[in-house]
Order: structure tokens, then C-alpha cells, then sequence
């Protein structure tokens, strides 16, 4: 039986990715916060399959304990301060965790198990201001957030340390990848989440966005930019992903997304087309939530992927939507 650690467990990508692990017959660690352990969680639903390890992947000495009771054959970096637009608020928690926590599981790896394979996760957001139509592996960074700058700054040190030390660390850029499992915090869940209160007549939302306001509010949602492009896949194909990455022979870096583009509009009609109404009459554009630097558009170039490790996405963008609009109805019904 296969053992495989993973950081950032109680997350989307964490979560589902934990899911996969055990249909195969692995045996699962988790390093994770006790405190976010603690509280009703994406994998609270496998406490009694995993073996977690209380730790923080910024303490050297947890990374080392985490490492010395998994004994992993595999291990998965998916611990991070994940919201991009946070990471200006959140910039020092943001080096922490995505950068020097990386550089600690590399370097724990290095010295305690250095046959031990690793998935690294990389982002998309590294393209940033971008001039290419579509993004590839050669396709040069160029960051417009500190998250995607710290982001750089780790897939850059997996590649020192694969090159260096001769280890295998394999990082997936992966494109944007949604779930019904994804934090309020991001559009494609706000989106979602107001089309789940406009379906049920909701016109002032309990929860709140950066701003400290309410997401609904007078029966409407405010975004930033709705102009914004993206390439949108589903998180339990990306997470497949992650594996295939690391079955193979040698470490190499892959671009994983659907190859599809669609625009926060395209988000919003689908959402709300989902309940039967007209976005246009629920959605609304609010300057103050436009991020101080925009990442340009990006779409993957996946062919890489496409052929060696036979991967493509499975699960379409409206059936990915719905079933997030579709999870928010239910949340929401609990709880008015």
C-alpha cells in the first residue's frame, strides 16, 4: 500500500484529491492546523479513513515530524494562502506559507527522504500580465499579485531543488478549478452563492464579502470586473491530474486546464440560468472590488498534458456551475 502525505488536506483540491487517494487503496496523512482540523472542514467527512498530524508546514520542526511519522512514498504540496485577491491584505502570511513553506518541505524531503516523490502546486496566476492568447510551460511569468509572485518564487525553487539535488518534484500550473467545496471568498462561489438567494428570495445574504458587506444585498451582488477571462475546470478532474503528474517516469512540470475560455458574464448567465433568471437583473459591477492590478487573460495550452498523461477534463463548465448554484440552494435552506 502506497502512503502519500498532503499538505493543505481540509481545502478543495485537499479534500478531493484525498478522495481519489483512497479509491486507489492509498494510505493517507494529512499535515494540517489543529484549528482548521477542529472545525467542520471539505475532508470532515473522512476523519475515520486519514491519519492526521497536527503541524504548521511554516514550523521546520512540524514538516520534520509530519515527514518522519508518514514515511511517504508520495507527497502533495497543496497547503497555501489561496486567495489571490487576499494576498494584498495578506501578504506576509502569503510568503510564509506559499514560499518559505515550500522551501521547509523541500528541504525536509532533501535530507529525510529524498526518493520521495512530490507534486508541487503551482498557478496559472503566475502568468499575470500575459500577452500570450493562450499559456503553455515556456510561456514566461509575469505576476500581477503578490500571490502570484510568492507562487514564482516556490515553482522556481522546486525546479532548483529537482535540478540541484536530483529530486522528484513535479509542479502542476494548474488553470482555475472550482468545486461546490470552494470558500465564499472566491467569484465563481459568490456567483453561485448569489444565484442560490436569488432563487430562494434572499435579498440581504448572512454572508459577507471582503468589504465587510453583505454579498446580496437589496436583492443584488456586486462583482469587480465583468470583463474578466478565465479558464474554469472542475477540481475533481484536476486533482486526477495531480496524480498522473506524479506516476510519471521522470519530474517534469505540467499546464492543466480545459482549454476553454468564459468570462465572469458567461459565469453569471449560467449560474443564474441555473434558477431561471436573467443574471442582468440580480448582478451589478462595483469598482471597489477590482483588484489593484488585473491578471490578463489566460486559457491552457494543455496539449503537454493531453499527451503524456492522456488527461482531459471530464466534467463540463455549466455542470460544474450548476452543481455549485445547486449545493448553495441546499446550504442556504438550512439556514432561513
Amino acid at each position: 500500500m502506497k502512503r502519500a502525505l498532503i499538505t493543505g488536506l481540509t481545502g478543495q483540491d485537499g479534500s478531493y484529491l484525498a478522495e481519489f487517494l483512497l479509491e486507489l487503496d492509498y494510505e493517507i496523512f494529512g499535515l494540517v492546523r489543529r484549528e482548521s482540523w477542529n472545525r467542520p472542514n471539505n475532508a470532515s467527512h473522512l476523519a475515520d479513513r486519514l491519519n492526521v498530524i497536527f503541524g504548521d508546514i511554516t514550523d521546520m520542526d512540524d514538516v520534520t515530524y509530519a515527514l518522519k511519522i508518514s514515511k511517504p512514498d508520495e507527497i502533495y504540496n497543496l497547503a497555501s494562502q489561496s486567495r489571490p485577491g487576499e494576498s494584498w491584505m495578506r501578504g506576509l502570511e502569503t510568503l510564509k506559507v506559499n514560499g518559505m513553506g515550500a522551501i521547509m518541505l523541500f528541504e525536509g524531503v532533501r535530507q529525510l527522504c529524498p526518493n520521495t516523490r512530490i507534486y508541487h502546486a503551482s498557478s496559472s496566476d503566475m502568468y499575470g500580465q500575459t500577452t500570450s492568447i493562450s499559456q503553455n510551460e515556456e510561456t514566461p511569468f509575469n505576476p500581477a499579485n503578490p500571490y502570484a509572485a510568492v507562487k514564482v518564487y516556490s515553482h522556481h525553487m522546486a525546479q532548483i531543488y529537482r535540478k540541484s539535488y536530483g529530486m522528484f518534484i513535479s509542479c502542476g500550473i494548474l488553470f482555475n478549478h472550482e468545486s461546490e467545496r470552494r470558500p465564499i471568498h472566491f467569484v465563481t462561489q459568490k456567483i453561485a452563492y448569489g444565484a442560490a438567494c436569488a432563487a430562494l428570495g434572499i435579498k440581504r445574504s448572512p454572508e459577507l464579502n471582503e468589504l465587510g458587506n453583505p454579498i446580496v444585498a437589496d436583492g443584488q451582488l456586486k462583482l469587480g470586473n465583468l470583463n474578466v477571462s478565465r479558464d474554469w475546470g472542475d477540481a475533481s478532474d484536476f486533482v486526477r491530474a495531480m496524480w498522473l503528474i506524479v506516476q510519471q517516469d521522470l519530474a517534469e512540470d505540467f499546464v492543466v486546464g480545459t482549454e476553454q475560455l468564459h468570462t465572469l458574464r458567461q459565469l453569471c448567465q449560467v449560474a443564474y440560468g441555473r434558477v431561471g433568471l436573467n443574471w442582468q437583473d440580480h448582478v451589478v459591477a462595483d469598482p471597489s472590488l477590482v483588484r489593484p492590478i488585473e491578471t490578463s487573460q489566460t486559457l491552457a495550452d494543455a496539449s503537454k498534458a493531453r499527451r503524456l498523461l492522456n488527461w482531459s477534463a471530464n466534467v463540463t463548465f455549466d455542470e460544474m456551475v450548476g452543481r455549485m448554484v445547486d449545493a448553495q440552494i441546499s446550504r442556504l435552506k438550512l439556514t432561513v
